[in-house]
């Protein structure tokens, strides 16, 4: 079972003007009135900007998990997919703020391209009180929260209402600013969206220790397929 910090309410994924961290429902799913004409939330002109660290890269990966599998490294702000033979693609994330982190294995249960949005009741009451307005629905697009590709976590059949998706605001990766779903750049999600199917093998390292054991190694940059590729 995934196991969430105190005080993460279970759709408790907050917005405020720098971080949004964001839900996405299937395709007809918003309330009639959501689909009203509702304000778009834009986004400040930021330098997009991200630390060269946080780049993806092609690593030498130890680990006994099959190829794949995706680990996500909450503490160190990584995610691998592992390629198996040692070697991973490693990409620069956003993670959970203070309370908001969370650990535990899922897998990808659906997946979509430019996701809309619709960010539940709670966090538009919650926000709306410091002032934040809040729609309660906006498509897909450049201006999305979820940036342009999603990949839904689910357990046990079930959606546990966090999502690695992409974002709007690049220069949060690498940082502790999202309600607990994992954010990366516009073209590091799409990267990995064409490679984890739906039913892809997700472990999540993080507070709590839900993620049971998992056995992995990052010896750093493989320096032959970065020159030759492969």
């Amino acid at each position: 079972m995934i196991k969430l910090m105190p005080g993460l309410a279970a759709a408790g994924l907050v917005l405020s003007l720098m971080s949004t961290s964001a839900f996405a429902a299937p395709a007809g799913s918003a309330p009639d009135n959501a689909r009203a004409p509702a304000q778009i939330v834009r986004v400040a002109q930021m330098p997009k900007y991200v630390k060269p660290q946080f780049k993806r890269k092609k690593v030498r990966l130890v680990t006994t998990e099959a190829a794949g599998t995706v680990i996500i490294d909450t503490n160190n702000k990584y995610l691998y997919l592992v390629e198996g033979n040692n070697r991973a693609t490693r990409y620069g994330i956003g993670v959970g703020r203070d309370g908001f982190g969370w650990s535990g294995v899922v897998k990808i249960g659906r997946k979509a391209e430019w996701p809309a949005w619709t960010p539940p009741a709670e966090m538009r009451r919650r926000e709306a009180a410091k002032g934040h307005m809040i729609p309660a629905f906006q498509e897909g697009g450049e201006d999305n929260p979820l940036g342009a590709r999603a990949m839904y976590l689910y357990q046990g059949g079930r959606d546990t209402i966090f999502r690695i998706h992409g974002t709007n605001q690049p220069w949060t990766i690498g940082l502790n600013m999202s309600s607990g779903c994992i954010r990366m750049m516009n073209e590091d999600v799409t990267h990995l969206y064409d490679r984890a199917p739906v039913g892809t093998k997700v472990i999540v390292i993080g507070p709590g220790n839900r993620q049971g054991k998992v056995a992995f190694e990052d010896r750093g940059i493989d320096v032959l397929r970065t020159m030759f590729g492969g």
